[in-house]
Order: structure tokens, then C-alpha cells, then sequence
């Protein structure tokens, strides 16, 4: 397969690698990919910098009991262990070694459970994110990260870089449709949070683009005209 003029095909398996998602021999030849191709690094690492910041949102999983049960029986935990598998095990625990190496083992596993659990919905009544928006300052720093549930139609932003605002100031966040139109979408809470409905106006696909401008405390007082210079914006994209 060649994917060097497949732009398309690139970034989905590029966001796939970052995720996790591409695994076996398809992971293995997307490695092999990468250490010829400094471009696909590129989009690699783009993908890292928007995808990293969601770990803000990721809720705390409990596995299921299930887990732990197909664990003990692949490994074989109830056996009971003969005398050379002591003796061996004895060797292992004077082995420093081993248990470096089985702790970077474990930290790699962690993390792949991780990027799997940050994709799939494991309660009933948990959010499915649709989409996320990095929002980034003129210097290409990410200061905020916006998550739309298109099953319940609310919009999250947090901010991840805190912002110092003088007390006659506050920040607002708008979102811009494709004819350059804004909608005041609500103030930036002293917590870095703004937490709102999604009207069929302001949906990631009506007004693809988010923006955050600096107002006059209390805001612009227009809910569809900003006042302030943009300090950060970003654009949606779809998960």
C-alpha cells in the first residue's frame, strides 16, 4: 500500500496510531512507515498535540471483574507452582533487571488500555464525545480544549494553560459559522470552564470555528457581535 499521496488516508491512521486504535501488522507497518517518512512524523505529532489535552476530560474507569478473570486464566494464576517454578521465581526476585523491564512493560500496557479506554464509551450514561476543538494562542500554544456531545448537544471548554485577566476584563467564547457570523457562547468561569447547549446554530458543523476574545467585564454585552481581539481560537473536528 502507498500512502504518500493518500492525504486523507494519512491522517486517519496517523489519529489512529496517536489513539492506539491501530494495532498487529498494521501498526507495525505504519512504525516502518515512519522512519521514512519525515512528513508523516509531522502529521503524527500534530495529532499528539490535539489528542494529549483530552486526557483532561477522561473519566475514571473501574474494570470490570471480567478482566481480572481472563487474566487469571490466560497466565495460569491458580496452578499451583512445583518446585522448579519456585526456584525460578526466587531468581527472579534477586533480579533487578526483570523488574525494571516489567515495570516499563506495565507502563506501556497501561497507557494502550488507556488510549483505548479514552475512545470508547464504558457506561451507560456517559457522554459520547463527537467533537473537539484545540483552541491556540498566535504563538501556536494550546491554551483551551473544547469537547461537543452530539448525543446530548452540550459543548465543554476548559481551559488547560491558565490565564491571568485584569479584573475589568473577561473572556468569552464564540462560535463562528461559515459566513464569518459569531455567537457569544458565554463567559469563561473563574474555574477556566464554559459548559453550554448546543443550538442548531452553533453546532461544530454550522459554525465550525471557536474563538475567545477579550471583553469588558461582563462581556460585549451583543451576543452576536465580540468587541475584544481574539486571544485563542481553534477549530472542530470530528471524533
Amino acid at each position: 500500500m502507498n500512502i504518500q499521496h493518500n492525504e486523507p488516508l494519512r491522517e486517519k491512521l496517523s489519529a489512529e496510531y496517536v489513539l492506539g486504535t491501530l494495532i498487529g501488522g498494521a501498526r507495525r507497518r505504519f512504525e516502518q512507515w515512519l522512519r521514512d517518512d519525515a512528513a508523516l512524523r509531522r502529521t503524527v505529532t500534530e495529532w499528539q498535540d490535539r489528542l494529549n489535552p483530552m486526557a483532561e476530560f477522561a473519566p475514571s474507569v473501574q474494570p470490570s471483574p471480567k478482566v481480572w478473570e481472563s487474566l487469571v486464566r490466560r497466565l495460569n494464576l491458580n496452578a499451583k507452582p512445583s518446585s522448579d517454578r519456585l526456584d525460578f521465581w526466587r531468581g527472579l526476585r534477586e533480579d533487578l533487571s526483570f523488574w525494571r523491564g516489567l515495570g516499563m512493560a506495565s507502563t506501556l500496557a497501561a497507557l494502550f488500555l488507556v488510549s483505548i479506554l479514552m475512545t470508547r464509551p464504558t457506561a451507560v450514561d456517559a457522554p459520547v464525545t463527537s467533537f473537539v476543538a484545540v483552541l491556540a494562542d498566535a504563538n501556536a500554544q494550546s491554551i483551551a480544549v473544547a469537547t461537543g456531545d452530539a448525543k446530548t448537544h452540550q459543548m465543554t471548554l476548559k481551559l488547560v494553560k491558565p490565564q491571568t485577566v485584569a479584573a475589568d476584563r473577561s473572556l468569552e467564547l464564540w462560535a463562528i459559522n461559515k459566513e464569518g457570523k459569531v455567537r457569544s457562547l458565554g463567559l469563561i468561569d473563574g474555574n477556566g470552564t464554559v459548559v453550554t447547549t448546543m443550538t442548531a446554530e452553533v453546532t461544530p458543523t454550522a459554525a465550525p470555528v471557536l474563538a475567545v476574545t477579550l471583553e469588558p467585564k461582563g462581556g460585549s454585552g451583543n451576543p452576536n457581535a465580540a468587541t475584544g481581539p481574539i486571544v485563542f481560537k481553534g477549530e472542530w473536528v470530528k471524533i
